[in-house]
């Protein structure tokens, strides 16, 4: 049995938990209060930093670690492209998204008003930058859900809150966004506290 420690308000936690709902395994949610956390993730992950994922003998921190070995053991459906290119691709996608996008999220969360509207305007032009993309295809990489959807999504679903506006020229991006909120194991895998982030 899978366990993963989640944080309820936790944005990479979040992905985490689209995969297993994804998966329709067998897998155990625990939540954590992120602002106190028990002294065990810190023991699990050096970084204490949520998620965590426990299986056995094995502790795996980093959501897209994470979600990469729970796609390579339970491999139905599959959310990492087949094809050894494509992956690689998708790797460097998923790279892309954490230094371009999920790198500001410490200072929309934390940081004094110049932070946050910085970097609420380089998320903005980095998701317009996207949005042509979905003028074309369903997903990310085309007609088929992918690991890259799931890295995406837990900010989409956050824009209201961490106050980013995107431009109608990104109208294509948003309805992309409500293709993946649609989605049965998104909606699952939300927590409460997720819930009221979106209007």
């Amino acid at each position: 049995m899978m366990n993963l420690y989640s944080g309820t308000t936790c944005p990479f936690s979040q992905r985490c938990r689209i995969v297993l709902y994804e998966k329709g395994m067998d897998f155990q949610i625990i939540d954590v209060d992120m602002y106190n956390k028990p002294e065990d993730i810190a023991v699990m992950n050096p970084y204490n930093r949520l998620p965590v994922l426990v299986e056995r003998d094995l502790i795996l921190y980093e959501s897209n670690i994470i979600n990469e070995y729970i796609d390579e053991r339970f491999p139905h459906p599959q959310l990492m492209p087949a094809d050894p290119v494509m992956r690689a691709r998708a790797r460097l996608f998923l790279f892309n998204f954490e230094v371009e996008l999920f790198s500001q999220i410490d200072a929309l969360e934390r940081g004094n008003q110049k932070q946050q509207d910085r970097s609420r305007q380089q998320v903005s032009d980095r998701l317009v930058e996207l949005a042509p993309v979905f003028q074309k295809q369903k997903y990310m990489l085309g007609d088929e859900f992918s690991m890259l959807d799931v890295a995406i999504a837990p900010l989409l679903w956050r824009l209201d809150y961490y106050g980013i506006s995107v431009p109608k020229s990104a109208a294509s991006l948003m309805k992309y966004a409500e293709r993946l909120f649609s989605r049965p194991a998104f909606i699952e895998a939300l927590t409460p506290s997720e819930k009221v982030m979106r209007k």
